[in-house]
């Protein structure tokens, strides 16, 4: 008897091990891919090259340049929290959106416990996207679900208007006192236009693209929202989402994906 207890106990923390090896390989992977592409990485490498060579310098017992390095390893918990605070930023973003993917599954596995939203009308944004994209008029339209955007709402101008083609052809316009900026719809209105968004400082964005592109990229790394970009240079739409942009989208592509992000 105590025999088959001992081999339950083993198989017990055999299990808790298995699992706490899995959840570090996990958590390590987003951390990964909350830095891949970007600056991050370089400087991660820097630190673990400096830590390297003051192992080096322990071993061969330099104690002067041992002294100095070992001032600066001393300080390294409190650098990374100034140096990282995007990508910090990013990792918590990352882990919050497996809380997101569940509770979508359990609003599936149990529609009745949460209550449907109204089903958005994207037809004003697609005629709007497909008249700017014919002018060559540049424009930067955020679409939010759940995510708190006040900070970059409040960078530009509240407006708080239903959502139009007319309206959002005449904020793009050149002569437009608001083009200069992005928009942000939620709910089926324009909550705000001329806002401020993080440009993203990820290496893998082709040279081609501009400011604009950067920005609608760097938005999505940070927040789950789905960015559209019309390139004042050709016309051609462009979709951020994840960290990821997308070029050459049809409008109904755009269509499709706008629905099925905000259904």
């Amino acid at each position: 008897m105590k025999g088959n207890l001992l081999n339950f106990s083993i198989l017990d923390v055999e299990l808790i091990r298995i699992v706490d090896v899995l959840l570090i390989c996990l958590l390590v992977y987003i951390l990964y891919k909350s830095i891949e592409g970007s600056t991050a990485v370089k400087i991660a490498s820097g630190f673990l090259s400096v830590y390297l060579f003051y192992l080096l310098v322990k071993v061969c017992k330099l104690r002067l340049i041992k002294f100095l390095l070992k001032q600066l390893i001393e300080v390294g918990p409190i650098v990374p929290i100034v140096v990282f605070q995007k990508e910090i930023r990013r990792f918590l973003f990352s882990l919050g959106k497996l809380f997101v993917s569940s509770k979508e599954v359990m609003v599936h596995m149990l529609p009745w416990l949460y209550s449907k939203k109204a089903e958005v009308d994207v037809t004003p944004v697609v005629k709007a996207i497909q008249a700017l994209g014919g002018s060559n008029t540049g424009a930067l339209i955020v679409f939010t679900k759940d995510a708190d955007l006040r900070y970059y709402e409040d960078s530009g101008d509240l407006i708080n208007a239903v959502v139009s083609a007319r309206l959002l052809i005449a904020i793009f316009n050149k002569y437009s006192p608001l083009h200069d900026g992005a928009v942000i719809i939620h709910n089926n209105r324009i909550v705000a236009a001329r806002c401020i968004l993080p440009v993203s400082d990820n290496s893998n964005i082709p040279a081609r693209f501009g400011l604009r592109h950067k920005a609608a990229v760097g938005l999505t790394e940070v927040t789950d929202t789905l960015v559209l970009i019309v390139s004042e240079e050709s016309g051609q739409i462009s979709i951020a989402r994840q960290g990821k942009m997308e070029n050459n989208f049809s409008i109904q592509e755009v269509r499709s994906i706008l629905k099925e992000y905000l259904k």
